[in-house]
């Protein structure tokens, strides 16, 4: 005789599921109640799976679902994984990587520590208060406030100095940011008006000055870090702009977003804005980040003149964008190495990459091939001349040198090797190009050669 009975009294119910012994690795991680809630979700889709028509699922298949959605919760935090992209300030893999001084004053600030005791006094201090001398000393800046990252700069900034007034800016400096946020958003959500000036390729002088009106509050430069703008074009330079806003007793900012301090140019790296250069022709307040070039953590730094901080200061947005402890203490830690100029090259591992000579870079790309070389199996393996880029907006039509491993394992397609080496225990991030994976060797440390080594061969186990 036919089932003729209801498909969904087949599917198990959750005590079934929670006494299966796979189940038994989360105790004490994942409390039943979780547990059995998650697995009351996966029997609700395949009841709802039956009803559209689909088959009884076993519970072998329910149970497995269960277990993997345990494990995405279990495996929420970021993992570490090593860049082979040769993309140095790479946004999806948390651009800057922290300098060991940095990393060892995370550690110090992880437990109780003097954010905000003045230990003079005993009474409460400012917990900004060191890095304003730091930023103070490097820069030549009267005043300095940081806050979770630039675009918060940016907002606060215009939040409370331009709110239901003017801010004149190029139309040709529009820019979107990563996440598709754009500039006139920005602008918009912090209550101040948008006023374009110029065309996307030519912007004068006279094209701000003939915009400035009774509402007028701010000129604003946001600097095209993504791109650039070259052939027939022209712009204003922050001294004008800083000299049309003088004189009609108008704010001028600086949004330069990169985080260089000062001119890097002997150490022969390409001409990009610096804090210093603005400060020094006249921006009464710069932005910039602290996890791009400056190679810190996330942060948005607001340098300039010292009324203005000290108005953004007292702000009661300030206090909702103020950064953490380990926020301050990671930032501390990498502006002490800017503190002479032979450090950062040395200390702060952007810094390295960025200025590395390519024959280091090419002896490590010989060293990992020659580990690779005990596996008999490759269709590719070789080491070839590349390049890598500074990534997050900084020098974005200038190339660096570098050398890469070309591989490919036999019996693997490229893109099916990249997703097995993105799934080893620490994930390798690589790039395919010509059906062969890249291992772009100008994103990797020393120190992390016999490791990534290691990981791709047993990608291919």
């Amino acid at each position: 005789m036919a089932d003729t009975g209801d498909a969904r009294r087949k599917l198990p119910g959750v005590d079934k599921i929670l006494e299966r012994p796979e189940f038994d690795t989360f105790r004490g991680k994942v409390s039943n109640t979780r547990l059995s809630q998650i697995i009351r979700q996966e029997i609700e889709k395949a009841r709802k799976s039956i009803e559209k028509g689909g088959e009884v699922q076993s519970v072998d298949s329910i149970a497995g679902r269960v277990f993997a959605s345990v494990e995405d919760l279990l495996d929420a935090s970021p993992k570490r994984v090593i860049n082979c992209t040769g993309i140095i300030l790479h946004t999806g893999l948390g651009r800057a990587p922290l300098s060991r001084g940095a990393i060892d004053s995370l550690l110090v600030s992880c437990g109780y520590c003097d954010l905000e005791v003045d230990m003079q006094t005993g009474l409460r201090g400012n917990r900004q208060e060191k890095l304003q001398s730091l930023l103070a000393w490097l820069t030549g800046s009267e005043g300095a406030l940081v806050v979770n990252n630039n675009a918060a700069a940016l907002y606060l900034v215009l939040h409370e100095l331009a709110s239901g007034k003017e801010v004149i800016v190029s139309r040709g400096q529009l820019i979107e940011i990563g996440g598709s946020f754009r500039l006139p958003e920005i602008m918009s959500r912090s209550g101040a008006k948008l006023v374009e000036v110029g065309t996307t390729n030519r912007t004068r002088a006279d094209d701000f000055r003939s915009a400035i009106g009774r509402k007028s509050a701010m000129l604003l430069r946001a600097y095209p870090s993504n791109y650039r703008i070259e052939g027939f074009s022209e712009s204003v330079s922050v001294a004008e702009l800083a000299k049309i806003a003088r004189s009609h007793n108008l704010i001028c900012v600086d949004d330069l977003g990169g985080g260089l301090l000062w001119d890097w140019a002997k150490l022969g790296l390409p001409e990009e804005p610096n804090v210093t250069q603005s400060l020094e022709e006249g921006a009464d307040l710069v932005l910039v980040s602290g996890d791009k070039v400056l190679g810190g953590p996330q942060a948005g730094i607001i340098l300039g003149r010292k009324e203005l901080i000290t108005k953004l200061r007292r702000s009661p947005l300030a206090r909702i964008l103020r950064p953490g402890k380990l926020e301050i203490a990671a930032l501390a830690s990498t502006l002490k190495s800017f503190l002479h100029p032979s450090r950062p090259s040395i200390e702060i591992p952007t810094w390295r990459m960025l200025t590395e000579p390519v024959a280091i870079t090419a002896a490590r790309a010989e060293k990992l091939k020659q580990k690779l070389g005990s596996h008999p199996r490759w269709t590719e393996l070789s080491v070839i001349e590349s390049s890598a880029q500074a990534g997050s907006g900084t020098m974005p039509v200038t190339p660096l040198p570098s050398v890469a491993v070309s591989a490919l394992p036999k019996s693997f397609s490229a893109s099916r090797w990249a997703k097995q080496l993105r799934n080893t225990d620490i994930p390798v991030i690589g790039i395919i190009k010509d059906e062969v994976v890249l291992f772009n060797m100008r994103t990797v440390a020393d120190e992390e050669v016999e490791l990534l080594g290691e990981q791709i061969l047993n990608s291919i186990k």
